[in-house]
């Protein structure tokens, strides 16, 4: 199973710089105002040759009173049920509030692994303060700085060292789909007529499906696992917050699989929602295509397959070499074109080149349209190779690798697609030192 870190606390004690910190890039808006942090931020991380995924559960302030119970409290709920591991950021400057006590008052009650981390902690004296934090009765309790990043390594030690330990792979690589997307879309249907029962509960209402749910299938000489990442709460809690929940969930899953089947709503469009759970997807190099489901809903004479596609694939640029398929599960139109689709999908991910075909193909293109010189000096690409990992990479060595923008990037990227299959697959281009 993946991973999950979750951040939380009161408004204004550096979730947001702390989160930045951990992921390595400023990703977060920080800002000394409470309550910048308007949306959800989630990121990925490697310490100690650990992976998790990290969420940082800022934007607690909106027009209200009592703070607490409008925003805190279901964030913190969602955040502690779904995570592995729970930081508890507090800020020295302040000591103890009653918003803290509060947040403490949960994490006691949750059999989780919390980490208290006393942030702002950057001179001698703030060390000497921060002890009144162990008041708060957590054994985990650490000092760190996150605008300096001092103690920080001491806190990913130990929140690596508390990870669950990792799935054993099975010999025989199956390929895992996840069908991900926003509540009420019709995921579960899908799974349903797929496997040609009711694995699922299904009903009209979004929230019904709570848990990520891995189905084995073996079919018509197709192989692999459907998870139903569902993220959806029940309903009688579908008054917290569902869109938080449903891309922890969707985290989850993604993490998890090879593939994405990224479903929306043919009557709805593609959202912001639907462009959120795609980067996601996209930035963890995950295969990935679009399923227009709900599509006998549709009236067809003012909306074609061919305009709706248009419009998707304008959203997902630059990323747009990805297959969209048109489904109505309940009517089961065209659903195993989704496994087909899926698989297909998962070759192309799975693909490995030659040192000498990729040069043989590629530095003719190259010669052609060489980068931009540096400084009056050309650069000169020598060779290609693709690199070992679970996705396409593909290593340039050349003699000013730092000096090659992202406009000539994206155009050997646009190459690559060009000359072998890469269609709904997120590629990596990186240059390297010859």
């Amino acid at each position: 199973m993946s991973n999950l870190v979750a951040v939380v606390g009161r408004p204004n004690v550096g979730k947001s710089t702390l989160f930045n910190r951990i992921i390595g890039e400023k990703k977060a808006i920080i800002d000394d105002i409470s309550g910048v942090t308007r949306d959800r931020i989630y990121g990925q991380s490697t310490w100690n040759g650990r992976e998790f995924s990290i969420v940082d559960t800022g934007g607690f302030v909106r027009h209200s009173d009592d703070v607490f119970e409008t925003e805190i409290r279901s964030q913190v709920k969602i955040a502690i049920e779904e995570a592995d591991v729970i930081i508890f950021l507090v800020d020295v400057t302040t000591g103890i509030t009653d918003l803290d006590s509060d947040v403490a008052d949960m994490l006691r009650a949750v059999d989780k692994p919390v980490i208290v981390v006393v942030n702002k902690v950057d001179n001698y004296n703030r060390q000497l303060e921060a002890n009144e934090f162990w008041s708060l009765g957590f054994e985990r309790t650490f000092f760190m700085s996150s605008l300096t990043g001092a103690g920080s390594g001491e806190v990913l030690d130990e929140v690596v060292e508390l990870l669950p330990e990792g799935e054993v792979k099975p010999d025989k690589e199956i390929p895992r789909l996840a069908i991900v997307g926003q509540p009420n879309v019709g995921k579960s249907s899908m799974v349903n007529t797929l496997l040609g029962v009711d694995r699922n509960i299904v009903t009209d209402i979004a929230g019904t499906t709570r848990d990520s749910i891995h189905t084995y299938y073996n079919k018509f000489d197709k192989e692999f696992y459907l998870v139903d990442t569902a993220g959806i709460r029940k309903k009688s809690k579908v008054h917290e917050d569902l869109e938080f929940y449903s891309v922890l969930r969707a985290i989850r899953a993604i993490d998890e699989s090879d593939v994405c089947a990224l479903m929306i709503d043919a009557t709805m469009g593609i959202e912001a929602q639907d462009m959120k759970l795609f980067r996601i997807a996209q930035a963890r190099k995950k295969g990935i295509f679009i399923v227009v489901n709900k599509w006998d809903l549709v009236e067809k004479e003012t909306n074609t397959a061919r305009d709706f596609e248009k419009t998707i694939k304008e959203r997902l640029r630059p990323f747009d070499d990805v297959p969209v398929l048109f489904t109505s599960a309940t009517e089961k139109i065209r659903v195993m074109r989704v496994l087909d689709t899926a698989l297909n999908v998962f070759k192309n991910k799975a693909q490995k080149f030659k040192t000498s075909e990729l040069n043989k193909v590629l530095l003719p293109i190259i010669e052609r349209t060489p980068p931009p010189t540096y400084r009056g000096n050309f650069i000169k690409i020598k060779y290609i190779t693709q690199l070992p990992l679970s996705y396409p990479a593909f290593a340039f060595f050349c003699n000013h690798p730092r000096e090659i923008k992202q406009p000539y990037r994206l155009f050997l990227e646009n190459k690559l697609r060009e000359t072998f299959n890469f269609t709904g697959v997120p590629i990596a281009v990186v240059f390297k030192q010859k």
